[in-house]
């Protein structure tokens, strides 16, 4: 266990979550002290599949509304701060959801979806996945999407996405781009991390990295020491600038096994499962077992000389400011 602050002071913001959202994980929410969270709508889904678990979140919206609402704005987060609620941000962690089709970048905009990943692990129509042998960059249709993303307000997101992709992205972009949960390569060495010269790339153009809590994403796993994350936190911040930094947990708190083959799987692939290497979901650190925990991640930076203004911003000032820089129109 750590000692806890009594109470986080600014704004808390995780920037990637995909649980599994009842009331008892609002609660939670509640409880870690956040204000906003950007939520996974979509995976692998088309677009009517994704139509169908945004219904899923009015439902939600409407069954909770003194816990939660639906997020689209900066202003939002400050709303939900004020009112003692959640602000839910929609994201799409793949491009699926807009099929071949252009035009549904501003539906799926219009519905509320405010990020996309440009590809999932895998080749995309707009761009490559960090597991992809070869990664080409940017396609044809990628570099309209991306215009097209500007134009509306829509964060690009690459946190699966190649390196050449990635680094064409920050290039191609005429506003910031994020990667909303991933950890530098080079503290620990899995293809999902990204490189020092991603890193100073996307610092350098304005963009924002989230430190992912997803095990398989840090050093030593399910038994990363509070200490080592938040050291690396402090290594970043010299290599990025304090400015650049926030969380994006990849939190995936209550869903089942089948829900990460899934992931991994969709719908590409008919190669069976490997009863050897069962895919499920790892065990999370013992000091951010939930989202009742984000209040040890503010002590643990603190510990390792973060001043309180930086703590802050790290916690989720530094995505309130981008959030309210990037969800405007007209960058085309």
């Amino acid at each position: 266990m750590t000692d806890r602050p009594e109470k986080l002071s600014g704004v808390v913001i995780d920037c990637l979550q995909y649980c599994k959202y009842s009331e008892a994980v609002f609660r939670d929410l509640k409880a870690g002290g956040v204000d906003a969270i950007h939520t996974t709508i979509a995976y692998h889904e088309d677009f009517q599949e994704t139509v169908a678990n945004i219904i899923r979140w009015n439902e939600l919206f409407a069954a909770h509304g003194d816990l939660v609402l639906h997020g689209k704005t900066g202003a939002d987060v400050r709303r939900a701060k004020a009112e003692g609620r959640i602000a839910v941000f929609f994201g799409l962690q793949n491009c699926s959801p807009i099929e071949d089709d252009i035009g549904l970048v501003e539906i799926c905009h219009t519905l509320g979806v405010r990020f996309m990943q440009l590809s999932y692990n895998n080749q995309s129509l707009l761009a490559s996945g960090c597991y992809e042998s070869e990664d080409a960059g940017i396609t044809r249709m990628g570099r309209e999407v991306i215009a097209e993303m500007n134009r509306l307000g829509m964060v690009i997101d690459m946190s699966h996405s190649g390196e050449r992709s990635t680094l064409e992205a920050i290039e191609l972009s005429r506003r910031p781009i994020a990667v909303t949960h991933a950890n530098p390569l080079s503290w620990h060495k899995v293809v999902r991390n990204k490189a020092d010269t991603v890193l100073k790339a996307l610092a350098a153009s304005g963009g924002m990295l989230g430190f992912s809590l997803y095990p398989h994403h840090l050093k030593n796993g399910s038994s990363c020491a509070l200490t080592e994350f938040c050291e690396m936190v402090a290594r970043t911040a010299d290599l990025m600038g304090v400015a650049r930094l926030g969380i994006g947990s990849d939190l995936c708190h209550g869903q089942p096994k089948e829900v990460v083959q899934w992931m991994r799987r969709g719908t590409w692939t008919k190669e069976p499962l490997d009863p050897a290497n069962p895919v499920v979901f790892p065990p999370q650190p013992a000091w951010f077992a939930s989202n009742r925990d984000f209040p040890n991640i503010a002590t643990g930076l603190a510990k390792v000389g973060f001043s309180p203004a930086e703590i802050d911003g790290i916690m989720g000032g530094n995505w309130l400011r981008f959030f309210e820089a990037s969800f405007g129109g007209a960058k085309g």
